[in-house]
């Protein structure tokens, strides 16, 4: 038994989980290993009474004299989010001071000043709670190995959030090296549960592991509730807003102490705050808005109004997603599809923390077809399907970054950074070849720009590589990181108060004047400045509401199977849900005009309207996948026909539509689904070299070939798309194969257009019954994506107006 922990909970009135126990023998054998448990359980405690085991030995009561020198690092605590930062900060931190120890526990994030971290490297506390550019940052300064030579453990917090994202490659670098400097290293993740943990864990701690797999044998119970419109005629049919629902979802947030309102994207966040304040006044003082846009010093407001349980509810998104305890939140409201099946269990769990609450989660759907999405949750959760992770291989990029990173430090031996690469699962399959070309482009520029000094970076300097320019190391520390967006303007108001950020493609729209939405308030745009744009607050009623780059995403491979299978639940005699017998009008409807497939089937529609030649099909795989499977089918049929096709999808279907008649048979639908020579037509019929270009422009920021400017001097993101646009030209032209450039066009295809899931796509279909049907108007399945391209056609007039009418032809038929 941990004497600490025994002591500890025992003052608590606790009894420890049995995965906990687990955890500390496991740490006490010495052992690294993955960590498994339900929110609220306790995950923290299970590796901190461990470590501090370590740290002082069994013996309790010699916790003054530790084994470990007291100036020296003993463990370090990465997490993805500052916020789950300051909770970890807050845990530990409270164990410490309740049995009176001498560990110290310190935070190193964004938000830590320049002075303290100058403190924290010259007297390092025993424990560094920081995030992977941190980390990276310390390995860019001057005596980083002496600094981590006394490591003895690191936890990566969170670790299934991190792994399918380049952040989780700057984590797998980090580890390679800290393994390097301290062989003893004992490496600890904790994450949630998704579809390849065990991979997870393999990529954490090595293929070579012999680590161990900790999993509780916990089941958390949880209540699923979709909102449900009280008619399903007045009810959107397209849209992702759901402030149709408003009223409903207030009196949820009435029902219970706390709420989480969680929406998909920042502007949405605003929208809803702007919409329950406007209408219920009441809430003034109570309910608060919480994303990554906004000022740290609104965010800790929040997050301490949470915690003192001061709040009815907060209007957040993904930034209060992962493992923060604010315990007086019991109820959580999802605003339209979470497009995965894992975030919704992790948003789920942010109600009932502590140790078997339920979690209480309302759905709440923002369009008709949306509500099904209901029924298919309830399946994927009761049958325990969730997504795996996908770790990205082979980013150029950041390895480009991370060998700058050590020659800023200390230097580095390129043989043995190769073997520690080779270990690693993103650069397992890296060549000496390809090893040698990223030396090249750091040494002097590689083939192509090695005759402009700015690239000739790294010197041979007694068997170790290293950047001499002061300069270079300054910007690089200040490029140093995986996330790429676009520039941010600070939002501020005359007096100098900060608000938050907002991107500059979304200001350099506005004129002085205008009035947006944004932290709750209606501020009115006075004039931009260098990159801060001085704002006012207004009194006006209308105002637009900022959008950000990143809030665009598609439903997961996993929840699309959820809702094919819930297709099934439609055709069912008895026993439907709540979902499925509110949308049996429109299932009616739907098999009337035109058809209602099965799990194994696709429908297919030929319209003909008065807006042209309409080719519906419905995969029910995902918008950005749907994108992808229209541009082929586009392309296919041109090469057979002479017709050129405008498109829209959204995330259960994708619409063809022609000016002029096009022939559609079973036959040609047949021949047109088929996976045979995919990457061939996804080549020649869409514009993947402009996909690329785009796409450049992150990885050239990544690695250090554009850069983005000093603090308060930003790069325009005009000039940086620019800049890394004549790279990209440069590449092509006289070194087609560099490795950022295959990169490039390798995201494209993987992350972008999904060729992986459009593959698997494309060869479940082949095994499916086709439908094909000759509707004479539009069906209730075929009216969501029309409108979607509906909108782009006619942006400049009353968009609402003429969708109500062209509703109408449906649902008169609906309320018979």
């Amino acid at each position: 038994m941990n004497q600490l922990a025994e002591v500890w909970f025992f003052n608590q009135g606790w009894q420890p989980h049995d995965f906990q126990k687990e955890t500390w023998a496991a740490i006490a054998r010495g052992k690294s290993g993955l960590l498994n448990a339900p929110t609220g359980f306790g995950k923290t405690f299970a590796l901190w009474f461990g470590i501090l085991q370590h740290y002082y030995g069994n013996d309790r009561f010699l916790k003054k004299k530790a084994k470990f020198k007291a100036d020296k690092l003993h463990t370090l605590w990465v997490t993805p989010l500052r916020a789950l930062s300051k909770e970890i900060h807050k845990a530990t931190s409270a164990v410490n001071a309740d049995l009176d120890l001498d560990y110290k526990v310190e935070l190193r994030t964004g938000d830590t000043s320049t002075l303290n971290r100058q403190k924290q490297r010259k007297s390092p506390p025993q424990a560094l709670i920081t995030t992977p550019e941190s980390v990276h940052l310390i390995l860019a300064s001057k005596g980083a190995v002496d600094y981590f030579k006394h490591l003895e453990f690191i936890v990566v917090d969170e670790w299934h959030e991190l792994l399918g994202s380049k952040r989780g490659v700057l984590v797998e670098l980090a580890l390679s090296r800290l393994k390097a400097i301290n062989p003893h290293l004992k490496i600890w993740g904790v994450s949630a549960t998704i579809g390849n943990l065990k991979e997870a864990q393999e990529i954490l701690l090595g293929k070579q592991h012999r680590g161990v797999m900790v999993r509780a044998a916990i089941k958390k119970e949880m209540s699923i509730e979709t909102v449900l419109p009280d008619s399903l005629e007045k009810f959107p049919w397209a849209g992702h807003l759901g402030i149709k629902l408003l009223d409903k979802v207030v009196d949820i947030v009435k029902r219970y102490r706390t709420t989480l309102i969680f929406t998909n994207t920042r502007s949405q966040s605003e929208i809803w705050y702007q919409q329950i304040i406007t209408h219920y006044p009441e809430f003034a003082g109570v309910l608060a808005i919480h994303h990554g846009s906004l000022s740290e010093d609104i965010r800790h407001w929040v997050e301490q109004a949470l915690h003192e349980g001061r709040l009815k509810a907060v209007v957040c998104t993904s930034s209060l997603d992962l493992g923060v305890d604010f315990r007086p939140v019991d109820c959580v409201i999802q605003i339209g599809s979470p497009k995965g099946i894992a975030r919704f269990l992790q948003r789920a769990g942010r109600s009932g923390h502590r140790p078997y609450d339920t979690s209480y989660i309302y759905y709440v759907p923002t369009n008709s077809l949306e509500i099904i999405e209901g029924d298919s949750l309830k399946y994927a959760v009761a049958n325990h399907i969730v997504e795996q992770r996908i770790p990205y291989v082979r980013s150029f990029d950041v390895l480009l970054q991370y060998l700058t990173t050590l020659s800023v430090g200390d230097g580095f031996d390129a043989e043995m950074i190769y073997n520690e690469l080779k270990l690693t699962h993103c650069y397992a399959e890296i060549s000496k070849e390809e090893f040698g070309q990223c030396m090249a482009m750091l040494i002097h520029g590689g083939r192509s720009l090695s005759a402009y000094p700015d690239f000739h970076r790294l010197v041979l300097d007694a068997g170790l590589y290293k950047v001499e320019s002061r300069k270079l190391a300054m910007r690089h520390r200040l490029s140093v990181g995986a996330i790429v967006s676009d520039l941010m303007l600070r939002v501020k108001f005359m007096s100098g108060k900060y608000l938050g950020s907002i991107e500059e493609s979304f200001i350099s729209r506005l004129k002085p004047g205008d009035v947006f939405w944004f932290s709750g308030r209606q501020l009115e745009l006075i004039h931009v400045r260098n990159i801060e744009a001085i704002v006012k607050p207004s009194t006006r009623k209308t105002g637009v509401v900022p959008s950000w780059m990143g809030g665009r995403f598609s439903i997961s491979p996993d929840l699309g199977i959820a809702i094919r299978h819930s297709f099934s639940h439609i055709h069912k005699k008895s026993g439907k849900s709540s979902e499925i017998k509110f949308l049996t009008p429109l299932f009616k409807e739907q098999e009337r005009r035109s058809g209602l497939p099965q799990e194994d089937e696709l429908l297919v529609e030929y319209v003909h309207t008065r807006y042209g030649y309409h080719l519906f099909v419905y995969p029910f795989d995902g918008k950005l996948v749907h994108e992808g499977l229209a541009q082929v089918l586009a392309y296919r049929i041109g090469k057979l026909q002479p017709v050129t096709f405008s498109i829209a999808s959204n995330e259960y279907g994708f619409e063809l539509l022609s000016a002029t008649p096009f022939s559609v048979d079973l036959d040609l639908m047949t021949q047109l689904l088929s996976p045979k020579e995919l990457h061939q037509d996804i080549t020649s019929g869409i514009n993947v070299q402009e996909m690329a270009r785009r796409r450049f422009r992150d990885i050239a920021g990544i690695a250090g070939l554009v850069f983005q400017g000093y603090p308060g001097k930003q790069m325009k993101s005009k000039h940086l798309q620019a800049n890394a646009g004549l790279f990209f030209s440069v590449f092509a032209d006289y070194d087609p194969d560099n490795l950022l450039l295959r990169q490039a066009y390798d995201e494209v295809f993987d992350f972008q257009l999904e060729e992986g899931r459009m593959q698997r796509a494309f060869e479940r279909i082949s095994t499916h019954k086709i439908i094909l049907t000759f509707p004479d108007k539009l069906t209730p399945f075929a009216f969501p994506i029309f409108s979607e391209s509906f909108r782009e056609r006619y942006s400049n007039e009353d968009w609402q107006s003429r969708l109500d009418r062209l509703k109408l032809q449906l649902t008169g038929r609906l309320e018979q």
